[in-house]
C-alpha cells in the first residue's frame, strides 16, 4: 500500500525497471494503443499512483476521468471481493442478478427529468453511445444522426463517424457510418473577431435550424448527440441557453436528444451531472468512465417510453452490467451522495480555477481558463491576440510536469489544451503541489 501523502520522486522519470517494461509493451502490444507516459505502475490509491521503481506521482488524468472518487477506495475494493467470491458472470441475459437492477433503479432516480425512466447496462462510452443511437432509430423510425463539432464519442465505427477529431481517431480507417451530419458547438473562445459569446452561440443555433430546413429535414433525423461540456474537443463549455436551445429544436422535431455524460459524470463537474447545469432534461443519457471506478461498465438511461421501443434482444451483450461492475457503481454513487462529493469537486475546481488565473495574470501564454466544477483546461497559444496554438510547448510542459511528478493530458482538437481531471479525493496538499509544478513548469518553457 501507498504510505506517502504527496510526491516522492526516487529515480530518474521513467526508472529503469519501468523502460525495462515499456521494452516489453513495444515488442508485443499494438502501435495503435498509445501511452502519455513512460512509468509502469505498481499500485494506487486516492490521488497517488507509485510506479515500479517506488516513484509516487499525483494524478491529474485520474484514468482519463474514470477515477472520480480516487484510486482503489476500500469500500469499492471490498464490494468487489465480495461480489467474486460469489459469483463473477452468469451472464444477465441467461440469468437475473439483484445488483443490475439495483443499480438501474437508482440511476433512474439520480437522473434529471419527471417521467419513467429504464436502463440498459454496456461495457464502454462508445458502446453505450451505439446502443443510444439504435434505440433512438428504431423508435423514431428515422435514421440520420446529428453530432456537434469537437465532439468525441468513441473509436467503434459509428462513434468515430460522429466524432470530430481526424486524426487519430479516423485516421486510415474509412470509410465511415452513413447518415451522419454535424451541426456547430460554439468555442467561444475562438468565436469570429467581434463576436459576443452570445451572438457566437445564437448563430450557431440559427445555422441548425436553416441546415434542417435545407440540406437536411427533420424527417430525416433520429436523434441529436452533444456533450455537456467537450472533453477531447478542449473542454469547451456551452451556454445554459445553447443547450436549452437544442432541446427546444429536438422536441419540435421529434429528434430524440442525447446527451453524453461519459467524461462529464459523476460530480466531475460539480453536479451528480454536467447537464444539471443547463435545466434541460435529456430523452437519453450516455454514461460511463467513472460510472463504476474503473471496472468495466456503461450505462444508457432512457425515457421508459424510447427505451422499449427495442426490440426483446435487440441491445445488450455478454458482459454488459457485469456483477463486478454493477457493486462497483453503487458504491461509487453511495461514496459520492455520502461524502458530497459534488461540493468537493466544485472546492476542488476553485482551487485550480483560481491558480490557473493567477498564472494566466503572468504568462501570455495561457490564452484561455475554462471548465466546471473540476474538470478545466487551459488553452496555450503564442500570441493572445491571434490566438495561434502552441501544441509542441503544451507536449513540453506536460512531459517535464510529469519528469517533476505530477501526471497531466493535453486535449482540443488543436492539441493545445492541458486538462484537470483530478480524482476528487485530491488532499490539499496535493493539488497545490501540482499546481505549484504547472507554474514552475510554464515559467521555466517560455
Amino acid at each position: 500500500m501507498i504510505k506517502e501523502s504527496n510526491v516522492k520522486l526516487v529515480t530518474s522519470i521513467p526508472g529503469p525497471k519501468s523502460k525495462e517494461i515499456l521494452e516489453e509493451r513495444k515488442k508485443y502490444v499494438a502501435n495503435g494503443v498509445s501511452v502519455s507516459t513512460g512509468i509502469a505502475i505498481a499500485e494506487a490509491k486516492g490521488a497517488l499512483i507509485k510506479d515500479v521503481d517506488g516513484n509516487v506521482f499525483v494524478d491529474f488524468a485520474a484514468g482519463i476521468g474514470v477515477q472520480n472518487v480516487g484510486h482503489c477506495d476500500d469500500e469499492i475494493v471490498k464490494a468487489i471481493k465480495e461480489q467474486a467470491e460469489k459469483y463473477i458472470h452468469p451472464g444477465y441475459n441467461v440469468v437475473t442478478y439483484e445488483s443490475y437492477g439495483a443499480l438501474a433503479k437508482k440511476l433512474t432516480e439520480i437522473a434529471v427529468g419527471n417521467f419513467e425512466k429504464k436502463v440498459m447496462f454496456a461495457n464502454s462510452g462508445a458502446e453505450a453511445v451505439e446502443n443510444a443511437i439504435k434505440i433512438a432509430r428504431t423508435y423514431t423510425k428515422k435514421t440520420g444522426v446529428l453530432s456537434a463539432t469537437g465532439s468525441f464519442h468513441g473509436r467503434t465505427n459509428m462513434t468515430m463517424s460522429i466524432t470530430s477529431k481526424y486524426k487519430p481517431y479516423k485516421n486510415g480507417f474509412g470509410p465511415f457510418a452513413p447518415e451522419t451530419y454535424k451541426f456547430d458547438f460554439p468555442y467561444s473562445y475562438r468565436a469570429p473577431l467581434g463576436v459576443s459569446e452570445e451572438e457566437y452561440a445564437d448563430e450557431c443555433i440559427n445555422k441548425l435550424k436553416t441546415m434542417l430546413k435545407t440540406t437536411l429535414s427533420p424527417d430525416m433525423i433520429a436523434c441529436l448527440i452533444v456533450e455537456p461540456l467537450q472533453g477531447e474537443g478542449g473542454f469547451v463549455v456551452p451556454s445554459a441557453k445553447y443547450m436549452q436551445e437544442l432541446q427546444k429544436i429536438c422536441n419540435e422535431n421529434n429528434i430524440v436528444f442525447i446527451v453524453d455524460e461519459i467524461q462529464a459524470g459523476f460530480a466531475r463537474t460539480g453536479k451528480m451531472f454536467a447537464h444539471e447545469h443547463y435545466g434541460i432534461e435529456p430523452d437519453i443519457i450516455t454514461l460511463s468512465k467513472s460510472i463504476a471506478a474503473g471496472v468495466p461498465l456503461s450505462a444508457v438511461v432512457a425515457k421508459k417510453e424510447i427505451m422499449d421501443s427495442a426490440c426483446v434482444g435487440g441491445i445488450g451483450g455478454t458482459y454488459s452490467g457485469s456483477p463486478l461492475a454493477c457493486v462497483a457503481a453503487l458504491k461509487v454513487i453511495e461514496k459520492i451522495e455520502k461524502e458530497d462529493l459534488c461540493s468537493k469537486s466544485q472546492e476542488l475546481g476553485n482551487y485550480i480555477i483560481g491558480r490557473l488565473n493567477e498564472m494566466k495574470e503572468k504568462y501570455p501564454v495561457i490564452g484561455d481558463v475554462r471548465g466546471l466544477g473540476s474538470m478545466i483546461g487551459i488553452e496555450l497559444v503564442k500570441d493572445r491576440k491571434t490566438k495561434e496554438p502552441v501544441a509542441d510547448l503544451v507536449k513540453i510542459v506536460i512531459q517535464k510536469c510529469y519528469e517533476k511528478g505530477v501526471i497531466l493530458l493535453n486535449a482540443g482538437l488543436l492539441g493545445n489544451v492541458i486538462r484537470f481531471l483530478p480524482p476528487l479525493v485530491m488532499t490539499d496538499e496535493q493539488v497545490k503541489y501540482g499546481m505549484d509544478v504547472l507554474e514552475e513548469t510554464i515559467k521555466e518553457c517560455i
